[in-house]
């Protein structure tokens, strides 16, 4: 695995983190699993959900994209398993695209917090 596979490895897993804990957020908070609602890591997910909306909104492009690009150079080399994520993590759409996906996440993001709430702090 190169160095710009593994950008790409941490990149998936920091999406899966956002998507699965909408998804968790929303299972839990119908469920009532109280470890949903803790508060660090709700707020991570909230701002990670608008950091991403932010920089599609003034089309700035994602770090992680950025430095795995810079690591791969003119030659596009990846391995299969990079060919297998990046076919899953990227696609070829217009960037309104991306602004409209990344604020409606958002949206549902902000909508989850305030359905189920996270836990004040004692």
């Amino acid at each position: 695995m190169t160095l710009a596979d593994s950008v790409l490895f941490l990149h998936l897993l920091i999406v899966l983190f956002n998507l699965g804990g909408l998804v968790l957020v929303g299972m839990g908070g119908v469920r009532g699993w109280q470890w949903v609602r803790q508060r660090s890591w709700r707020v991570v997910h909230v701002v990670l959900a608008l950091v991403i909306a932010v920089e599609a909104w003034w089309g700035i492009h994602c770090p992680l994209t950025v430095l795995e690009d810079s690591l791969r150079g003119e030659a596009s080399s990846q391995t299969f398993i990079g060919r297998m994520i990046a076919d899953v993590m990227y696609w070829n759409a217009p960037p309104w695209v991306f602004v409209a996906a990344y604020s409606l996440y958002l949206l549902l993001v902000l909508a989850a917090w305030w359905r189920w709430p996270p836990h004040k702090r004692a």
